[in-house]
């Protein structure tokens, strides 16, 4: 579609003056060409001519990326999608992408803007359960990350940890100059520190990066308590956090305490949390966020995610609502 040609090229030279100019014209295409959100509009009586602020733009309850094709334009236009995951008699959502390629490329400038070049890394994923099931973004991304870091030492693991504690030891005895990126799955990063703390090398090279999950393995705990024991265990401090999900292309990273910083493509309201249609007067409520990176489906989602703001205007993610899905994603509660 020429449209999303068109929105790529304005997507690349986004920055924080134009942010809210390109997501209202894109609001205006998105209530035209989007079925679904079309229709979540009218139904709430929004005329989309009307909305002159950002601040104005409804946001779309995440739930309908589990019973409808989120998508603008002709389904034809849509031939893959990632799909959340999610415990046995779950309904998973789906996120229908009009390129892969883009995904992965800009998910690629959105750690390089982070963490530098992803040649200057060894990756580590370690992904069980998210591989063991196709569909997933985190595994794409992933992959992509791997691949690029043009790294033979670069890899995915499942269960295989003592394999990806020898892996460690050997980048550790080389010392070649390249950072080492753990990127893991809450519940394996706590069973490879709680296996194998003893064996564990201390690098100053290494980044552990958890990603969210615990899939029902593992009772919820608190993240300061998770990231001590990944802290004592690994022998690293800070841990670093990635926040994304299936429904969003972009990712926001913490290099700390929890703490996100926000990609350019991304924008965070808070909402009341009694009040879905109102925005919180507190530091804290539920988490609507503006994806532009979402352009092929919607940009406006209302996730069921807690956050607050710190007060350097930070984003911190609390958890989630009590009324919502346990998500295969789900974030520890604080």
């Amino acid at each position: 579609m020429n449209y999303f040609k068109s929105f790529l090229e304005q997507l690349e030279i986004l920055d924080a003056s134009n942010f809210d100019e390109l997501a209202l014209g894109l609001f205006k295409f998105q209530a035209g060409e989007n079925e679904v959100y079309k229709a979540y509009l009218d139904a709430r009586g929004i005329n989309s001519e009307e909305v002159q602020r950002v601040e104005d733009i409804p946001f779309l309850p995440i739930g309908f990326f589990k019973s409808h094709q989120v998508i603008c334009g002709e389904s034809a236009l849509f031939s893959d999608f990632y799909s959340s995951s999610g415990t046995t008699g779950q309904i998973t959502s789906r996120h229908y992408v009009w390129s892969s390629d883009f995904y992965l490329n800009h998910a690629e400038t959105l750690f390089e803007s982070f963490y530098g070049e992803l040649s200057d890394f060894h990756v580590l994923a370690l992904l069980p359960a998210y591989l063991e099931r196709k569909g997933s973004s985190l595994v794409a991304m992933a992959d992509h990350f791997i691949k690029k870091s043009n790294s033979d030492q670069s890899g995915f693991y499942l269960y295989n940890y003592q394999e990806l504690i020898e892996k460690l030891q050997y980048l550790k005895s080389v010392n070649d100059g390249k950072k080492v990126l753990l990127l893991g799955v809450t519940f394996a990063l706590l069973d490879l520190a709680e296996r194998y703390e003893e064996k564990f090398p201390q690098m100053s090279n290494l980044i552990v990066m958890e990603t969210g999950g615990m899939k029902g393995r593992r009772k919820e705990m608190i993240r300061e308590e998770v990231h001590d024991i990944y802290k004592s265990a690994f022998k690293v401090d800070p841990i670093h956090s990635e926040y994304g999900m299936t429904e969003l292309m972009s990712q926001a990273y913490s290099k700390g305490n929890g703490k996100y910083l926000l990609p350019r493509s991304m924008k965070v309201f808070l909402r009341d949390v009694n009040d879905p249609l109102s925005w919180s007067k507190k530091a804290q409520g539920g988490v609507n966020i503006i994806d532009l990176a979402n352009f092929h489906s919607c940009a406006f989602i209302e996730t069921q995610d807690l956050g607050r703001f710190d007060e350097d205007g930070m984003l911190e993610i609390l958890g989630r609502f009590d009324n919502s899905e346990v998500r295969g994603c789900n974030l520890m509660v604080n």
